[in-house]
């Protein structure tokens, strides 16, 4: 039986999320022996506890603690080893010429690279030199591993393009979320709710902006998620009179159960990949209004030129005043949660995972 080692750096996060549920969902399969290695997730870790292994890598210049945890996945003798962060990448692609198959999913670029420049727009404004060693050092893991996992589209075009990876080391796998029961609006749509850090890239100010003009009297904004631009936001939302119908929750661990109690996520981010959140909606049923950044507008099955464009407010409150306007909002509900079904549930997942496994592994036996 194949043994698949995961290796985490971090304890929360999307990308630890995402492991949670991958290796929980291969190893209830039985198709595979799996070990996570890591620090303890904040959320989930019940899931994998029977097969949880600590290591700790806090920070990337910690070369013992790299080793310690290098020495640890070869105590337990993986046929893949496979790094689910930035961090456990540079960790493991130091096993690559050991004979284990090393894998690493690249969930996203940093934070300050912009959209155009992510795209390939020419002219397009670089990041700063700092992040260009980071994409540099990404560049380098990418060609050392066997395989990097894209979870968007986009992404495998920004590393061929942008970082030169070659195309036959990537293979495109969807992230996976909890897929539970839908509940599409059953009335036009009213209750709005954003869920992200509150930081510039999200979009929130644009978003209060956009609903200053379009929101109608009896709907409502839930701003799920905390971070430097809320004290600002609240102060936006006070002085153009929201204040009585954007309410502010905070961090929340419940963002299912959150989504289930609203009509419509609305994610206006200057950038994003695949967001979780995004498949998370989807698949309870819940219209999407978001902007064509990363593989968004793939999630969703519509062409780029349905979302607005990242920053653009003017379109952004036209794509929510039609929402708004829509009769008949559970059919686009309906259609999302059947497509969230088809490709974000965790078997799916696993299944994909599994198959790249032992293709990567089969020249070995």
């Amino acid at each position: 039986m194949t043994r698949i080692a995961y290796l985490l750096t971090q304890d929360s996060g999307g990308p630890v999320d995402v492991t949670v549920r991958l290796a929980a969902a291969l190893a209830k399969s039985g198709d595979a022996e799996v070990r996570v290695f890591g620090p303890r997730p904040r959320r989930g870790a019940e899931l994998i506890d029977p097969f949880f292994e600590e290591t700790l890598v806090t920070r990337k210049g910690d070369m013992a603690a790299a080793r310690q945890a290098r020495a640890a996945l070869k105590a337990w003798r993986p046929d893949v080893v496979h790094a689910q962060d930035r961090r456990s990448g540079l960790v493991s692609a130091a096993l690559a010429t050991t004979g284990t198959k090393i894998v690493h999913t690249y969930h996203g670029v940093p934070d300050d690279v912009a959209e155009p420049w992510f795209r390939n727009v020419r002219g397009a404004t670089p990041p700063p030199p700092y992040t260009r060693a980071v994409l540099a050092a990404d560049a380098a893991v990418a060609r050392v591993v066997h395989r990097t996992v894209v979870p968007a589209r986009e992404m495998g075009r920004f590393l061929r393009e942008r970082l030169y990876v070659p195309p036959h080391r990537m293979t495109h796998i969807d992230n996976c979320v909890e897929v539970g029961a839908a509940n599409p609006p059953t009335k036009p749509v009213r209750k709005l709710v954003f869920v992200g850090l509150l930081v510039e890239r999200k979009g929130l100010l644009n978003l209060l902006d956009a609903l200053e003009t379009t929101m109608p009297e009896d709907a409502t904004l839930t701003v799920v998620g905390d971070g430097p631009l809320r004290l600002q936001a609240e102060g936006r939302v006070t002085r153009r009179g929201l204040a009585d119908r954007v309410e502010f929750l905070g961090f929340r661990s419940d963002v299912p159960e959150l989504l289930l109690e609203h009509d419509a996520l609305v994610l206006p981010s200057t950038m994003e990949q695949q967001p979780l959140v995004v498949a998370e909606a989807m698949a309870a049923g819940k219209p999407v209004v978001a902007t064509d950044t990363g593989g968004v507008a793939d999630m969703l099955g519509i062409p780029g030129d349905d979302c607005p464009k990242p920053g653009d407010v003017p379109a952004l409150a036209a794509r929510l005043q039609a929402l708004f306007a829509d009769p008949d909002p559970a059919s686009t509900g309906h259609r999302l949660a059947t497509r969230a079904r088809e490709r974000f549930t965790a078997e799916v997942c696993a299944r994909r995972h599994l198959d790249l496994y032992r293709k990567l592994t089969a020249t070995e036996r």
